[in-house]
């Protein structure tokens, strides 16, 4: 009896044991599945990642040779291993990030070791005892100094890691050569070979499937101005329809698609500085006015917190928490749904003149129609809107939304004076004002025919003031999206 006991324990406990580990099997089966759609979609995301990947791959596989071939490792011994850390360090993502890691490193341990070399000879003067003594009260010196420097905002950006790397390699060039003897050739090797480590990431970064930082600066201003002009072109008639019927859209994805404007501000400034390290490419030349992207970019977010503020009106006008009287709404919803539509297309407008870097003169017709539907929705404001006996309470909310409308076209016409700015100090080209560019039922630019009658005359437009105009030329329908005249700017 006690042995079919102990049997069945045994039994029980092999049994218990198997299912443990056929439950872990499984978790780990279902966690490396979620991890490759996981990967996939990264890839799929952004190809360039893949990319980027087998570059740097390549470049270790490069600098490892020093190692794998006896004549090189001969020529630097283990000093070559400086060459794989420069690798893993300096390879970033972007050309400019690259570039800016490469010079800094390889500048910084210039200067750092020919000034422990320097400091290594002046200590040895002070005889035996003095040396340590004279070593150690410089190494506190520029590494206090040093670190003090880091803290300047403008040195931080740009040269925080030469600085970094300045400190290690001149304590460690003055600090070794208090034991080794051939301290001018250990600082050889090690420059030489953080060069090479640095030269292998910048060619490779430049050469083979260059990711340019300027570029993805260029790009990200644009989209969200695209998607700020997308929100207000269809905000005005989506609110007053669910005001009106109580019935949204179905499909309202492009009224949610402004948020990502809104925390964008760390990733324009880190890719600014790298631009501002790229040599010339493209159709962007050394050194472009990367700053008055993030003038830009600060404007946009300005826009954004306005149109996440109109975002939480519409919520409320679709749970049915907002109620306006209707002789309020009959009065304004015309003017509010003609300066959103018109504001947004402007935006949309000022969107394609940046992404193309062409000047366009349908932003300021825009801008103008805008102006002009602020200007009549504040005179309806002051006018008297709802009946004496009207609970203020539903009046409120409307007319912070055409305040709001209002707050927003004033930021738009700001952007297009920045707008502007860059366009004069990046040189973008004109368009022939006897091309007409297609739009698509999307709006987007489908191609461009040539125009055979331009009979009407030339209008100039002029937008607050002199630093901003636009003109146009032909006839001009602001009300459809699907064909727009673009003239020269």
């Amino acid at each position: 009896m006690e042995m079919e006991s102990t049997s069945h324990e045994k039994n029980g406990v092999l049994f218990h044991w198997r299912r443990r580990l056929k439950a872990l099997s499984e978790k780990v089966k279902e966690y490396m599945g979620e991890a490759a759609v996981k990967a996939k979609k990264l890839g799929q995301d952004d190809p360039r990642r893949v990319i980027h990947s087998l570059k740097v791959g390549l470049a270790l596989s490069m600098v490892s040779l020093f190692y794998y071939f006896q004549p090189l490792y001969d020529s630097f011994g283990v000093s070559a291993m400086w060459a794989v850390m420069t690798v893993v360090v300096v390879f970033e993502f972007s050309v400019g990030a690259t570039l800016g890691k490469g010079l800094n490193r390889m500048l910084a341990t210039f200067v750092g070791g020919a000034l422990g070399v320097g400091l290594h000879h002046l200590a040895s003067l002070f005889g035996d005892i003095g040396e340590p003594i004279v070593l150690g009260f410089f190494v506190f010196l520029q590494a206090a100094a040093m670190t003090f420097i880091r803290f300047f905002p403008r040195i931080k950006a740009r040269y925080d890691y030469g600085m970094l790397i300045f400190m290690l390699t001149f304590s460690l060039v003055s600090v070794s050569g208090f034991r080794d003897n051939e301290i001018i050739e250990l600082a050889h090797k090690r420059f030489s070979t953080i060069v090479i480590g640095s030269l292998a990431c910048l060619v490779i970064s430049i050469f083979v499937c260059p990711v340019w930082a300027g570029e993805d600066l260029h790009n990200l201003i644009a989209l969200n101005m695209e998607k700020l002009g997308q929100f207000l072109e269809g905000f005005g008639s989506e609110f007053f329809k669910v005001l009106e019927e109580g019935e949204p859209k179905n499909d309202k994805s492009y009224l949610q698609e402004y948020k990502s404007a809104l925390n964008t501000k760390s990733n324009e400034e880190s890719l600014a500085n790298f631009a501002r390290w790229e040599p010339g490419h493209g159709r962007f030349k050394f050194r472009h006015p990367w700053k008055e992207y993030l003038n830009i970019g600060v404007l946009i977010r300005q826009c954004a917190c306005r149109i996440e503020a109109l975002s939480g009106y519409l919520i409320n006008a679709e749970s049915r928490m907002l109620q306006a009287p209707e002789e309020m709404l009959e009065k304004i919803q015309d003017a509010c749904m003609k300066l959103s539509s018109e504001t947004g297309k402007a935006l949309i407008e000022l969107s394609w003149t940046l992404n193309q870097m062409t000047h366009s003169s349908s932003a300021g017709t825009h801008i103008m129609n805008s102006k002009s539907a602020a200007e009549n929705l504040k005179c309806l404001l002051k006018s008297r809107l709802w009946k004496e006996d009207t609970d203020l309470l539903e009046v409120i909310p409307m007319t912070t939304v055409a305040s709001l409308l209002i707050e927003t076209s004033i930021c738009t016409e700001k952007i297009a004076e920045s707008v502007h700015e860059l366009a004069s100090l990046a040189h973008f080209k004109s368009l022939d004002p006897s091309i007409s560019v297609e739009k698509s039922p999307s709006g987007k630019r489908t191609g461009a025919k040539q125009l055979s009658d331009n009979k009407c005359p030339h209008v100039s437009i002029a937008i607050c003031g002199p630093s901003l105009a636009f003109q146009e030329s032909g006839t001009h329908n602001s009300s459809v999206r699907k064909n727009s005249l673009r003239t020269d700017g």
